[in-house]
């Protein structure tokens, strides 16, 4: 931060008469012969006093023995920081002076006016933080080898601008999880299109908590970007394991059902209807077509001898005989074909998976449900 810094003391070595009772000005090459506070910057990394174009010091000298001296410095300080809200946190930093020398006994360090010693531009604006308040504060600082020294603290509250990590960070976080959700409504049987869904919102999740994590500091615990972010990985995840459950016991569901029609197949032997003593008929599984009922293909007579024949032709029937035939008759008739898309629909509704089903519910349900909480204990 840069900033003003002033001194006010009194010192009647310097006192003057004069008639007209003004302040007499000097620039810095007066504070070298002349005795002024030893000020420094607690925690300060790096911290200098402008000289373009000459050093930005002032010294004013009133006819009592009042001083005022001024110089303009820009510091660089350090600021303990808790990051376990970030970036819904608030920060409280502090700038502290003290002098290096003097003692509490022999120099004491107080604010002129209290908090209205601190003037500040209302047009400053920082690009992460929001500055709410400035206070000041003093108490002692104790040193074992030294002694007490008077500390003073500027105090200021930053709180951190979240539109910057909603854009990068929540929201592309929120679509690849609603984007994970697509996968329940595609075909159980395409799975190419849902693995590579899968894959890629996983890949996404995990280059987007790599590009936080990169530009924080590496801090041994848990932060509340990382745990939306992790919990979204979570989601995805589940997305991807969601659907191996699904294509898992899909396949466990057709090996059964294939079973159960082999074994249906087996047990429904070739029937052989007796109708005389010596014709037979072998009836097939299957599905015939008109022209193959017309003909009544399969059906086979056994040969008979000449003399059954000659009894057959001099026996009169008692009864005349009846033959019932069950058959499956594939005709294209114009009201099947104009009930096949309906049939399409039907046929991928009963494919969808009742896990598919429930994930529909279940998934948004629950992400839903943890916004509703992360958002209540963060903000």
């Amino acid at each position: 931060m840069t900033l003003y810094l002033r001194h006010y003391w009194k010192d009647e070595r310097l006192s003057f008469t004069s008639s007209t009772n003004k302040s007499m000005t000097f620039d810095g090459r007066l504070v070298k012969k002349i005795w002024v506070p030893d000020v420094f910057f607690v925690h300060s990394k790096r911290s200098f006093i402008h000289d373009t174009t000459t050093d930005n010091i002032m010294l004013r000298v009133f006819p009592d023995g009042h001083v005022l001296y001024s110089l303009r410095v820009t510091v660089t300080a350090a600021c303990n920081m808790d990051f376990s809200r970030f970036p819904l946190d608030s920060q409280t930093c502090s700038l502290e002076l003290e002098s290096y020398a003097y003692t509490d006994e022999d120099l004491m360090l107080y604010w002129k006016n209290g908090d209205e010693s601190l003037s500040t531009d209302d047009r400053i604006s920082l690009s992460q933080f929001l500055i709410q308040k400035f206070h000041t504060t003093s108490r002692l600082a104790f040193y074992s080898s030294t002694g007490w020294y008077n500390r003073l603290y500027i105090n200021f509250t930053l709180r951190r601008h979240i539109f910057f990590f909603l854009l990068q960070t929540y929201f592309p976080a929120t679509l690849m999880v609603m984007l994970s959700w697509v996968s329940f409504w595609i075909d159980r049987r395409a799975v190419p299109a849902r693995v590579s869904l899968g894959i890629t919102t996983v890949l996404t999740m995990s280059t987007i908590i790599t590009g936080v994590n990169a530009s924080m500091p590496r801090v041994s615990y848990i932060k509340a970007v990382d745990i939306y972010l992790w919990v979204s990985f979570v989601f995805v995840f589940l997305s991807v394991l969601e659907y191996a459950a699904v294509n898992y016991l899909s396949t466990v569901q057709d090996r059964r059902e294939r079973k159960r029609r082999e074994r249906a197949r087996s047990q429904s032997l070739p029937c052989t209807c007796g109708i005389s003593q010596t014709r037979t008929m072998t009836m097939l599984d299957g599905t015939y077509s008109e022209a193959d009922t017309n003909s009544l293909a399969g059906y086979t007579e056994e040969p008979m001898g000449p003399e059954e024949e000659q009894e057959e032709l001099h026996e009169v029937p008692e009864k005349p005989e009846h033959m019932v035939v069950h058959l499956s008759v594939s005709s294209e008739s114009t009201t099947t074909k104009k009930k096949k898309s309906s049939l399409r629909a039907l046929n991928i509704i009963q494919n969808t998976h009742a896990i598919d089903k429930y994930s529909r519910m279940i998934f948004p349900g629950s992400y839903i449900f943890f916004n509703l909480i992360y958002w209540s204990v963060y903000c």
